[in-house]
C-alpha cells in the first residue's frame, strides 16, 4: 500500500465512523423530537435558541422543559458532528472520492436549515405543517449520511444495480409520505378528535390505510431478492431487520389506538421503528450490490498502515 493509499484509508475509516455516529445521532434525535412533541413539550421553551434566556434553565427545569432542552442540546451536537465532518472533507478532499465534499456542503446546509425550521416552529407556536417539514428535513440528514457513509465504503455503489435500487426507492418514499401524515395526524390532534368525538377522522383513516402500500412495497422487495438468490445473500441483514420492523410498526400503530393514543412510549417507539426502517431502506438503496463491502477490512488496512 502506497502513502497516497495510507491516507485514502486512514481518513475515509475515520469519516467512516464519524458517519455512523452521526446517523445514530440523528435517530436520536428523532425520537427526542417525538417524545417533545408528545408530551406537548415543544413550546416548553418560550424563546430560541436559548431556553429562558440561558442556556441551562436550572430555574424552570420541569419534564417538558427538560425534553424541550434536551432536543435542543442534542440538535446543536448533531450540528457539531456534522460540521466536523464537513470541515475534515475539506481538509482532506484530495484523498476523498470525488464530490464528496458537495454532498458534505448540502448535508451541513440541511443542518442550518432544520435549526431554522426549529425557531420556526417555535415562533409559529408549532404550526403543524412547520413541524411536518421540521420532521422531513431530519429524515433527509438521515438519508444524506447514509449515502455518505454508503459512498466511503464503495464509491461504485451507486452505478449497480439500479433497477433494485429504483425499486427500494418505492418503499422508501411510502414510509416518508406514511410518517409525515403520522406527523399531521399528532400535530392537529386529530386522532384525538376522532377517536373521542368522531371528527376530523380523514387524517387517522389516511394514516391507517396508507399503511397497506407501505406493507405491499416491503414484502415486494422482500419476495424479489429472494427470487433473485445473489441480491438476498447480500442483504439479507437489512432485508430481516426491515421484516421484523415492519412487523414492529404496525404492532405499535394498533397499540397506539387500542390505548386512544394515551401511552407516549407506545408513539415515541412508533416514529423511533419509522426511522430505523428509513436508515435500512436507505442503505439498501445506497449499498454495493455487486460485492458485500467489510468496514473491518478497511480497518484492518489502517492498522496494516499504522504499522
Amino acid at each position: 500500500m502506497n502513502k497516497l493509499e495510507n491516507y485514502q484509508t486512514k481518513y475515509k475509516f475515520t469519516l467512516i465512523k464519524l458517519g455512523n455516529h452521526s446517523v445514530l445521532a440523528i435517530i436520536a434525535l428523532i425520537a427526542i423530537g417525538s417524545a417533545t412533541r408528545v408530551m406537548e413539550a415543544g413550546l416548553a421553551c418560550p424563546d430560541w435558541p436559548l431556553c429562558y434566556g440561558t442556556f441551562l434553565p436550572l430555574g424552570h427545569m420541569n419534564m417538558r422543559v427538560f425534553l424541550e432542552w434536551f432536543h435542543r442540546l442534542d440538535a446543536f451536537l448533531v450540528g457539531l458532528l456534522i460540521l466536523a465532518q464537513f470541515s475534515l472533507s475539506i481538509i482532506w478532499r484530495r484523498f476523498l472520492p470525488k464530490g464528496l465534499l458537495k454532498i458534505y456542503s448540502f448535508l451541513l446546509f440541511l443542518v442550518v436549515f432544520q435549526g431554522s425550521l426549529g425557531a420556526l416552529t417555535v415562533i409559529n407556536t408549532l404550526a403543524s405543517y412547520a413541524v411536518i417539514s421540521h420532521l422531513l428535513i431530519a429524515f433527509s440528514l438521515l438519508i444524506t449520511a447514509t449515502y455518505i457513509n454508503q459512498h466511503l465504503q464503495n464509491e461504485s455503489s451507486i452505478n449497480s444495480k439500479i433497477w433494485w435500487k429504483a425499486l427500494l426507492c418505492i418503499p422508501l418514499f411510502l414510509t416518508l409520505i406514511q410518517s409525515a401524515i403520522g406527523v399531521r395526524l399528532s400535530s392537529t390532534w386529530s386522532a384525538h378528535l376522532c377517536l373521542s368525538a368522531n371528527q376530523n377522522c380523514f387524517i387517522l383513516n389516511s394514516h391507517k390505510l396508507f399503511a397497506l402500500p407501505v406493507t405491499i412495497a416491503i414484502f415486494i422487495i422482500i419476495v424479489v431478492a429472494a427470487i433473485d438468490r445473489i441480491l438476498f445473500i447480500n442483504n439479507w441483514k437489512f432485508l430481516i431487520s426491515i421484516l421484523i420492523l415492519l412487523g414492529s410498526q404496525i404492532t405499535l400503530g394498533v397499540l397506539s389506538l387500542k390505548t386512544n393514543l394515551n401511552q407516549p412510549l407506545l408513539i415515541v417507539s412508533h416514529q423511533l421503528v419509522a426511522s430505523l426502517l428509513i436508515a435500512n431502506l436507505s442503505t439498501l438503496v445506497f449499498r454495493n450490490q455487486d460485492k458485500n463491502f467489510n468496514v473491518n477490512s478497511l480497518k484492518e488496512k489502517v492498522i496494516f498502515s499504522y504499522n
